[in-house]
């Protein structure tokens, strides 16, 4: 081939990637997923979305907003938890101020773990316990795959590597072991624990489960990272998993977030109020439990998972392309 279509191709190639590697780290930042619960007891002139949380990579947040202007609960109460450094409001001299300017929805994660706490599930802070806050070394981690991938010399690609790697791990043993990331995330995965499941000699012991599995996982993560490395010294075909891996995220997500549905419904406690026989609660679309609706759909970060995944498999078909004609290695 020559010089100026294998240049373009890289070009094309190097766009693609760039671009999927933007939308990769808008979306770790992005709401991936909702789920919302709706029962006659929440209306929806007072929770028009229900119950409803977003799930992200590192953490699971609340999706729920203030009552609108002009619905009953908006003129009827004041939204704002008043605290003692706000200003008392006074029904007579105030009658004409806005008491609802800064107004805050009701923090729906704490209402679902109520909700959930009835029929014995765990608390939601239970749920991915290692996976969440180490997520942002694992989009690092693949971030470096795209750079090197990006490369199309494999001498130039292994530097690019070898230095993100270095990087990377780096950062990981800083962040969770010198700076007590590790310490700090354990005291409050037991502590949101504890919140609704009083049992503390079980609790520790699962603390110390999340401290020896993270252990386990920021090593494991080293070693793909210096096996990847060894590999795509040693075979050529082995850096379209650079970009093959990270393609499949929304994958990873779908059967993570699947996996640890399957948990939460089928390790009930005899605690609950109510006894709910072990389920699977709806991955996608709409459900039932007891009287509450249940609705679990992507949200708009699913499609940026979508958008990384096109645009790296366009990229790694011009790339194998170009290694079968020997114009990249």
């Amino acid at each position: 081939m020559s010089a100026a279509p294998a240049s373009k191709q890289n070009f094309i190639v190097a766009a693609l990637t760039a671009v999927a590697m933007a939308l990769m780290i808008a979306a770790f930042f992005s709401p991936i997923w909702w789920v919302s619960l709706t029962a006659p007891n929440y209306p929806p002139d007072a929770f028009p979305d229900g119950i409803r949380i977003h799930f992200h990579f590192n953490g699971v947040f609340n999706g729920c907003k203030a009552a609108g202007k002009g619905t009953r609960m908006a003129s009827e109460i004041i939204q704002k938890d008043l605290s003692h450094d706000d200003e008392r409001y006074n029904p007579i001299t105030d009658k004409n101020k806005d008491v609802d300017i800064g107004a805050q929805g009701l923090d729906c994660v704490h209402e679902m773990n109520t909700i959930n706490h009835y029929v014995g599930m765990f608390p939601i802070a239970t749920g991915a316990p290692v996976e969440k806050p180490l997520a942002k070394f694992f989009f690092a981690f693949f971030t470096v795959m795209l750079l090197g991938f990006l490369v199309p010399w494999r001498k130039t690609r292994l530097l690019v590597l070898g230095a993100g790697f270095a990087l990377v791990a780096g950062w990981i043993l800083v962040d969770q072991y010198l700076l007590g990331g590790l310490q700090a995330h354990v005291a409050h995965y037991v502590s949101e624990t504890a919140t609704f499941f009083n049992e503390p000699e079980k609790i520790r012991g699962w603390g110390e489960n999340v401290t020896t599995i993270t252990h386990v996982v920021i090593a494991g993560t080293i070693v793909a990272m210096l096996v990847v490395l060894a590999a795509v010294a040693r075979i050529p075909s082995f850096s379209l998993l650079l970009a093959l891996v990270p393609a499949l995220l929304p994958v990873f997500f779908v059967i993570t977030y699947a996996g640890w549905l399957w948990f939460f419904g089928h390790n009930m406690h005899p605690w609950g109020a109510f006894t709910v026989k072990p389920f699977m609660p709806t991955v996608f679309g709409e459900g039932k439990v007891a009287q509450f609706s249940t609705y679990s759909y992507p949200y708009w970060g699913y499609a940026l998972l979508l958008g990384v995944m096109v645009c790296l498999l366009l990229a790694l078909l011009i790339r194998r392309k170009q290694m079968r004609e020997g114009s990249a290695e």
